[in-house]
């Protein structure tokens, strides 16, 4: 996931975002509302402008259930947050910034294979039945991004024989890393030009 971090923060630095305003690792904390603070994994601020949050995340077996649901959680209390930080005047004087998410989760037979549901006293929506573990993370993806809780989003699959080359693959065509890249980069773009 390092790789990823690095990657969108080169790209931010070719695309003319002076390195100062790209905190990774130190000084990513946020003000939250439902709780004091949250680290964030890639924050842009300009001029005392939040432009940009974004979440990196992973996920490898063989514990896929108790993990996807834990980033489910995650995600959902993570966007939720800051959303009520921003909305509550926390990053004045910042227009809304952007709010990214990117996925990496192992490709294996475990993440494919479909996952029984539980639904004793209500029907699960149509589309978790039969669905695997990736499946799962494409329908939360998806649907995060047209809830606009994220304002890009990228899932992304790699086998763990990948790990030395890099090599991924894009599941799902909503939610590509050109797709999450684009418009963040065009968005720290009319803000952060030197």
């Amino acid at each position: 996931m390092d790789g990823f971090i690095r990657l969108v923060r080169r790209l931010l630095i070719e695309a003319k975002v002076p390195e100062s305003y790209i905190a990774v690792d130190k000084r990513v904390e946020l003000p939250g509302w439902f709780r004091a603070e949250k680290k964030w994994d890639l924050v842009i601020v300009h001029e005392r402008e939040l432009v940009a949050a974004v979440e990196f995340k992973s996920q490898i077996g063989p514990s896929f259930g108790n993990n996807f649901n834990n980033r489910t959680e995650e995600a959902l209390g993570s966007a939720t947050d800051i959303w009520a930080a921003y909305r509550e005047g926390a990053f004045k004087p910042s227009s809304r910034p952007f709010l990214g998410y990117l996925m990496l989760l192992e490709d294996c037979d475990r993440s494919r294979a479909a996952v029984k549901t539980v639904a004793p006293h209500f029907p699960v929506f149509p589309e978790f039945s039969g669905a695997s573990y990736r499946d799962r993370y494409a329908i939360l993806i998806e649907k995060m991004l047209r809830d606009r809780l994220y304002d890009g989003a990228c899932f992304l699959l790699s086998q763990t024989e990948s790990a030395d080359t890099g090599d991924y693959v894009e599941p799902h065509p909503e939610l590509t890393f050109s797709k999450f890249i684009t418009p963040l980069l065009a968005r720290v773009a009319t803000i952060c030009q030197p």
